[in-house]
């Protein structure tokens, strides 16, 4: 394959699913959480657990495409925009840890929660919980937006001319 070409299917591999990822959190943030707030304890923690089974299958997967798919983007590409998709790289790096080390724990805690009632600090887990993914909202959005501008500025190739 063409390097050039080699590099657009690179960056659709890369844009799409960090722009999904990015997506993804951006509505959880912005509609889920107030909506977890807004019904009872009892209904929040039943829809939590529930969307947390769903969540377990696609999220990994689609952070993991989307840590892929920068990779090859930095691998294919040269100058800004491969030092824009390492970032990139960095950033859902951070992304999938502090979802794996920070959000799935607590989501453990909750899914307890469930059987056994919230233990007597449950507001404060769940504020921690909402910091964790505050944090990782905008590392998600950042690469999509680092990638974003990296590809918008990027030269295209000068087409050559051909003498007649």
């Amino acid at each position: 394959m063409e390097r050039t070409a080699n590099v657009r299917v690179a960056a659709v591999v890369a844009l799409v699913p960090v722009g999904l990822l990015a997506g993804a959190l951006s509505y959880g943030r912005v509609n889920v959480v107030p909506t977890f707030d807004a019904v009872p304890l009892d209904v929040h923690l039943t829809f939590r657990v529930a969307l947390f089974a769903a969540n377990g299958v696609v999220m990994p997967v689609l952070m993991g495409v989307a840590f892929a798919g920068a990779v090859w983007l930095a691998v294919a590409a040269r100058g800004r925009l491969r030092a824009a998709a390492l970032a990139a790289v960095v950033l859902n790096a951070v992304t999938a840890a502090v979802t794996r080390f920070g959000n799935v724990p607590v989501n453990d805690e909750v899914r307890a929660w469930l059987a056994t009632g919230p233990t007597p600090d449950f507001a404060e887990r769940r504020r921690y919980w909402g910091i964790l993914n505050d944090v990782r909202l905008a590392t998600a959005v950042t690469a999509f937006a680092v990638l974003v501008v990296a590809l918008a500025l990027a030269r295209a190739p000068r087409p050559v001319e051909v003498s007649r």
